[in-house]
């Protein structure tokens, strides 16, 4: 079917068609280590899931979902399964535009449980329909978030080493390329090697760079509160989710010692875990992520509330292909995100089923102008690229 634009009154007689979740093989161009092992390695393909919602105008939208289970417990079996036979079949024929209404009938077929229920998958869902609706309008996507504070996103780049060798080698292809921001790993190797590659990317980068270290739930509270003061000494402006699962308590304790401003990501799921560590003065910053809060209908309320509480917000991805860290930018535009963020995927990843990409120079990410998220996907290189699994 032709996709063509529909007259804005129109919007609310488009209906769900069909939906569709690809899973892809796509070309690794880098080694990714982080606290819960070795996310991709380069030389091996590492697997995306493209999601399609095809409306019943015949527009479709898109949406990348990044399986890895070393960081939550979705893999990419559990992924296509739960949109191909689960949710997917759960929201045929209904409205495109409700999309609360969408979220209610996700959290019926794969109920939250203690917090949301599968985010990653359900975000695949969210951002294709998103996707949809503003093709439908012509739109790019910033417009359905409410507006555009910044035309374009400081990115950091991502340092993710094992020896402070490759840590200096990494920060200076880094500073190559025009960044001036820098994102750590940690929590990889122990205490004093984390601090170890720290220091190297500082020596590297100089006293002005920006830098902040992500221990993906790597450490105990009294290694955490440690390592927080010697990361103090180093100039670094967040130590983000240094600590394991939902713990409040232990959070507050590392915000009170006030050495470096406690970002949290992996711990804010939902609207209501973000609340309870606002409410428990828990929280310095609240990490903005696409995927982790089962799209952008959550990952905007969170965003406002994080704005209503006066908590900083940074952005952050999946290590997502051009798709991903588009629908990231709009999000983070719309919200006027001027901290650099971590949309860090074309370290790792080849975009090789876009035909069209997003645009990156000196360390800047341009916020799409197109339609929809304003990339473009190519059927011809999808089938191309298909895992078939």
């Amino acid at each position: 079917m032709t996709e063509t634009l529909a007259h804005p009154s129109e919007l609310q007689s488009v209906r769900i068609e069909q939906v569709k979740a690809t899973t892809l093989a796509l070309p690794a161009i880098g080694t990714f280590h982080l606290a819960g092992g070795v996310f991709s390695e380069e030389g091996t393909p590492t697997l995306r899931v493209l999601v399609e919602v095809r409306g019943s105008n015949g527009i479709r939208g898109f949406a990348e979902v990044t399986p890895c289970p070393n960081w939550c417990y979705e893999t990419v079996e559990s992924i296509t399964t739960t949109i191909r036979y689960h949710l997917g079949p759960a929201i045929l024929g209904k409205p495109a535009w409700d999309l609360d209404g969408l979220h209610r009938i996700m959290d019926r077929v794969v109920h939250p449980g203690v917090s949301t229920g599968q985010p990653l998958a359900k975000s695949g869902i969210d951002v294709a329909v998103h996707d949809l609706l503003a093709r439908t309008l012509g739109v790019p996507l910033y417009v359905l978030l409410g507006g555009k504070r910044v035309d374009r996103i400081r990115l950091s780049f991502l340092v993710s080493a094992v020896e402070p060798d490759e840590a200096t080698e990494l920060t200076r292809t880094g500073l190559k390329l025009g960044y001036t921001a820098f994102k750590v790993k940690i929590g990889i190797r122990g205490e004093q090697d984390d601090l170890r590659i720290v220091h190297a990317v500082r020596d590297t980068a100089g006293q002005d760079a920006f830098l902040w270290v992500d221990a993906n739930q790597g450490y105990s509270l009294d290694v955490a509160m440690r390592v927080a003061r010697k990361l103090a000494d180093l100039g670094v402006a967040a130590f983000e989710q240094p600590l394991r699962g939902n713990s409040p308590s232990q959070f507050r304790r590392l915000v009170q010692l006030g050495a470096v401003p406690i970002a949290i990501d992996e711990s804010i799921v939902s609207v209501s875990d973000l609340l309870e560590y606002i409410r428990h003065d828990a929280i310095d910053i609240a990490v903005a992520k696409v995927q982790r809060s089962a799209g952008l209908w959550y990952a905007r309320q969170q965003c406002a509330l994080a704005e209503a509480a006066g908590i900083q917000l940074f952005g952050s991805g999946l290590c997502e292909t051009d798709l991903g860290m588009a629908v990231g930018a709009h999000l983070f535009a719309a919200f006027g995100i001027t901290t650099p963020c971590d949309l860090n995927g074309r370290q790792f990843v080849g975009s090789a089923y876009l035909k069209k990409r997003t645009h990156v120079e000196n360390g800047w990410l341009i916020v799409p102008d197109g339609p929809g998220t304003g990339v473009e996907v190519s059927d011809e290189l999808v089938a191309k690229h298909n895992a078939h699994i």
